[in-house]
């Protein structure tokens, strides 16, 4: 199954407060509001959300393509999406700019303050999903980018009739409603967290069931909580996995949209692609940064058996692909 993701791609630089920012927010002082935190830690990561996906689609055998827009200091970041095989033809560089950079504090609850400049993702709109099509796509996917291009991809895959996965997260507020109602009302599937769900009614004017009605597949993450699935009339809930520790939430819901991928580009219906997603999610929450994650598929196997005993997606895995059954380089 060949899949496009289309999305930010971006360097994270990723801070820790040893505090907690409820603690320095005065409510009737909103207005007015100015702080700053001293950090004790600073780290610099690739990110950006379509790499993210990417990334953990790569670990667990698939091979998706990236479409997008970078600075001139993307070198090493592309040779490194190369090395984890994937394909980057459609990533173009942009003259003079720098890579997106997603700039976010962490504090000791796992809430998060971010800022993001988008540099040469300014320039998304530049890439069309045409430029690859030398291999049909099977998928699309449509994340948070450049709001003219997220637009235009929708008509695109609209118009070469190329099922797309709408996934609008950080960039709902920045879409108009049409715009969003177009994205919603053509996708094939629809990828939010809950909150994001509550906003997507708000801008568009849809209920709840409308939308589900749209589409051939909806998940709305929840968090702790895991996710809701609704597909073929149905709406079932998948669990988290339990992390054996929780070191940084960056990047947890695009490895979740990673591992769902991967199941579903395997034939492995939406309940258990989702518990695929929820254990990739977890890898994530468990190491620093939305790349830091690794694993090769008989761990992966075996964690999801302990927490999915009973699943008959385990003989489905089998299927994937066992192209990381060694380490990848970790830098």
């Amino acid at each position: 199954m060949h899949i496009a993701l289309t999305g930010s791609i971006a360097y994270d630089y990723l801070m820790t407060f040893p505090g907690h920012f409820q603690d320095h927010i005065l409510p009737d002082k909103l207005d007015s509001i100015s702080l700053s935190f001293l950090v004790d830690g600073m780290i610099k990561r690739r990110g950006g959300v379509a790499p993210n996906i990417g990334y953990t689609m790569a670990l667990l055998g698939g091979s998706p393509s990236i479409l997008g827009t970078v600075g001139e200091d993307f070198a090493g970041y592309r040779a490194w999406l190369q090395e984890q095989g994937i394909d980057t033809r459609g990533i173009r560089v942009i003259k003079g700019e720098f890579t997106a950079s997603f700039f976010a504090t962490t504090d000791r609850k796992n809430a998060q303050i971010a800022s993001f400049y988008p540099g040469a993702m300014a320039y998304a709109g530049e890439v069309s999903l045409a430029e690859l099509m030398d291999q049909p796509y099977d998928l699309v996917v449509i994340s948070p980018n450049e709001p003219t291009a997220m637009s235009g991809y929708v008509q695109e895959a609209q118009k070469l009739g190329i099922p797309y996965l709408y996934d609008p997260s950080q960039q709902i507020v920045r879409l108009d409603a049409e715009d969003l109602r177009e994205g919603v009302q053509g996708a094939q599937a629809l990828f939010v967290n809950e909150y994001e769900f509550g906003l997507i009614q708000k801008q568009t004017g849809f209920s709840p069931d409308e939308i589900r009605d749209f589409v051939d597949l909806m998940v709305v993450t929840l968090g702790e909580q895991g996710a809701e699935i609704s597909s073929g009339g149905e709406t079932f809930q998948v669990s988290s996995v339990k992390p054996d520790r929780i070191l940084d939430p960056t990047g947890v819901g695009d490895a979740f949209r990673g591992g769902f991928l991967i199941g579903l580009s395997h034939g492995i219906d939406p309940k258990h692609a989702g518990m695929i997603g929820s254990l990739a999610a977890t890898y994530c929450l468990e190491e620093d940064g939305p790349q830091g994650h690794h694993f090769t598929l008989a761990e992966f196997r075996e964690r999801f058996e302990a927490h999915f005993p009973d699943s008959a997606v385990l003989d489905q895995l089998e299927s994937i692909n066992p192209t990381n059954e060694q380490p990848r380089r970790r830098v």
